[in-house]
């Protein structure tokens, strides 16, 4: 008979900060580094893409000619927070009365800058990177922040209308597109290898802007769970779905619609005096959860939610603790 006599419950007493760091590109969106982030109140993973963070529609026009203004705003650059103050920018025209677009961003070295792309064969505009009359490439690690799109070789003042700025298209913002966090992985339920441990996944591929058809960084700051043993537990159970069907009836049928919820998960631990004991610590609390069932194999569970603990102290047993774990996502099994 197969049971968890030797089963071994532990949880996240502790954390290990890793710094910020670059994330590993799978596909251009998903994105991994390490095996599991804690996500502990207040220390969750930092996911920071290139791109602005505060300031929309910062380029404006300017009183001089072939000059524009720029806004004050911030951005995440290879992991950390740059402050950019209002200036102006200076640009080179085409020649010819042709098309040009020319692409102002913020430099890796914290300065603006402005680049131009290939001259159009016609006044006609192309929204292909590289392409003639299209907007150039940005060099890695710049943030693209607007473009300029022109048809005149003749040195005048900027209009309104020659200024684009719509994320996604003309500025790189590093909420663009957004994304989803899994901070366990997805273990053996994974589509892919890279999404078995922790990583996250954009909601579409970023786009590749960059020289050499590259694509933005993406850095991440997180915490690493430290794990402590509880002893003398028992009963536990994963976090599931479960899922239920209702029916309606119409005339001469009945038709059934389905429903989905997650539920807890839940142990119980046998405590000593249960006020002092170190598993309260972590009451109400964010914290992960990591069961084997069997001490000695390498199959395992990880569950990450909100602790909650129900204390109760019989006359004539050991006290107990009746454990909780609300999680936001389903518990995720490994086979090691």
């Amino acid at each position: 008979m197969s049971t968890s006599s030797l089963a071994k419950i532990q949880i996240e007493t502790g954390r290990t900060l890793v710094s910020a760091v670059a994330m590993t590109d799978s596909d251009h969106s998903i994105f991994y580094k390490g095996t599991i982030w804690s996500s502990y109140d207040g220390l969750e993973p930092a996911i920071m893409p290139d791109g602005m963070v505060t300031g929309r529609n910062v380029l404006s026009v300017h009183a001089s000619a072939d000059t524009v203004t720029v806004g004050a705003f911030t951005a995440y650059s290879k992991g950390t927070t740059l402050t950019v103050t209002a200036t102006t920018k200076t640009f080179t025209r085409g020649t010819g009365g042709l098309s040009k677009v020319i692409s102002i961003y913020l430099g890796s070295d914290g300065n603006m800058a402005a680049i131009g792309g290939t001259i159009g064969a016609t006044t006609a505009f192309s929204d292909t990177r590289a392409a003639a009359g299209g907007p150039p490439l940005i060099p890695v690690g710049g943030i693209e922040v607007g473009q300029l799109r022109l048809t005149t070789g003749i040195a005048a003042v900027l209009t309104a209308a020659q200024i684009f700025q719509v994320v996604g298209t003309h500025v790189e913002r590093y909420d663009y597109p957004d994304w989803s966090v899994f901070p366990l992985g997805k273990g053996i339920w994974a589509d892919t290898t890279n999404e078995k441990y922790a990583h996250i996944k954009f909601s579409s591929a970023i786009p590749a802007i960059h020289t050499g058809s590259t694509y933005k960084h993406v850095y991440i700051q997180y915490y690493t769970p430290i794990f402590a043993e509880v002893t003398k537990t028992m009963d536990f159970v994963p976090a599931e779905d479960t899922h239920s069907v209702s029916s309606t009836e119409y005339y001469n049928g009945t038709i059934a619609s389905k429903s989905s919820s997650l539920g807890q998960s839940a142990f119980t631990a046998l405590m000593t005096n249960n006020v002092s004991d170190a598993l309260l610590g972590q009451k109400n609390k964010v914290i992960t959860v990591r069961f084997y069932p069997n001490r000695n194999s390498a199959p395992y569970i990880l569950t990450q939610g909100t602790l909650g603990v129900s204390r109760t102290f019989p006359v004539a047993n050991q006290n107990q603790a009746s454990c909780t774990i609300s999680a936001e996502l389903a518990s995720v099994d490994f086979e090691s």
